[in-house]
């Protein structure tokens, strides 16, 4: 056997162990631990926060926050951008009238951030623009700001959907406003 074997198996043995640790970082999560992070009042902040942005559009927002994955998910590789469209799906924040619905997903247990949007708005904004406001709140979240990451992070998105997707007269509110707690 060779070198190539030597660096596969390395590779392999780094892929299996950062797999075991993340299934049992999921497995051992507290099913409450969102609630530290996620206080009825920051829940209701964030609700109001939707609300208040969506007069200001004609786009749809919808924040999912989920605790932690089902283990064997995690151990047949589910990451949290394939689970975020589990959910943007579920939730049917696909189903709206303009294709402008943006969901904002945070998985507590990998400490992931992930902006999902329909069809109609990721014509017009490129990923990185996603990525830079999932970045900038995955860093109010890892100092423990929960509030103020998600606050900024419905902000930007705000300002982007009224660049592309300006108020109308006639503005209905397709999806609800509360944040979901996500239960796997």
């Amino acid at each position: 056997m060779g070198r190539w074997w030597w660096r596969f198996w390395r590779r392999r043995r780094i892929r299996v162990m950062v797999n075991i640790k993340r299934c049992f970082i999921h497995t051992f999560m507290p099913p409450w631990r969102w609630r530290l992070a996620f206080s009825p009042a920051t829940l209701k902040a964030i609700e109001q926060a939707v609300k208040s942005s969506e007069t200001r559009h004609s786009g749809e927002l919808r924040f999912a926050i989920e605790n932690a994955l089902a283990p064997a998910s995690v151990w047949q590789g589910l990451t949290g951008r394939q689970r975020a469209t589990e959910v943007f799906s579920n939730l049917h924040v696909w189903d709206t009238e303009e294709n402008s619905g943006v969901l904002i997903y945070v998985l507590l247990a990998d400490r992931e951030v992930h902006i999902v949007a329909d069809r109609g708005i990721n014509r017009r904004v490129a990923a990185s623009e996603w990525e830079a406001i999932a970045g900038s709140m995955q860093q109010a979240f890892k100092s423990g700001e929960f509030l103020r990451g998600s606050l900024a992070g419905i902000e930007a998105i705000t300002s982007l959907l009224a660049a592309y997707f300006p108020a109308t007269a006639i503005n209905p509110n397709e999806l609800a406003d509360t944040p979901v707690i996500v239960n796997t």
